[in-house]
Order: C-alpha cells, then sequence, then structure tokens
C-alpha cells in the first residue's frame, strides 16, 4: 500500500533562501534517514520562508505505510525551526 502526505511549513526566522535550505535539508535528510520514506521539496523553492514538502511510503499494508508516515511527519512537526500550516495526505 501507499501512503502520501503533501505539507506546507513555515520558517519565520529564515531570511534568506540560504538559511531556508539549511533547515529544510537537514530536515529532509534526518527524516529520509530515520523512517523509511521518500521526501522531497516540492513546491516554493524560490520563497525563503515557505516550503511545500511531499512525502511517501510503500509498505505491505495500509496500516504499516500510514503508521511510518504519521512518524516522520510528526518528526518532522516536532522541529521548532518552522510550523505546519497545511496538509493533505492520501492513501493509494
Amino acid at each position: 500500500m501507499i501512503s502520501y502526505a503533501e505539507c506546507e511549513f513555515i520558517i519565520p526566522t529564515s531570511h534568506s533562501l540560504k538559511e531556508k535550505r539549511a533547515v529544510l535539508q537537514r530536515m529532509l535528510t534526518r527524516t529520509k534517514q530515520k523512517f523509511n520514506i521518500s521526501i522531497s521539496e516540492i513546491d516554493h523553492q524560490d520563497k525563503w520562508q515557505r516550503t511545500r514538502i511531499a512525502i511517501v511510503c510503500v509498505a505491505s499494508s495500509s496500516d504499516a505505510s500510514d503508521r511510518e508516515l504519521t512518524h516522520a511527519i510528526n518528526y518532522l512537526e516536532s522541529n521548532p525551526e518552522w510550523e505546519r500550516t497545511e496538509m493533505i495526505r492520501e492513501h493509494l
């Protein structure tokens, strides 16, 4: 089964694209290492305080993929450097 989520985050302390990318790359790398997911920035690449990321998990059951996706989202939300403003979840 496949679970998919799009999350939009605001990075209020970022004052340049360089600062945004430092926060974003750190979180994307750590999340990939910690969870069995694929993750990438999919929108707002040219905005310095905003990002939209997509997260996908593939597992043998919908419960397993949903659980892994939930853990990854909770981990992303725990970062004090940004705050989630929007989220879309789907199961394929």
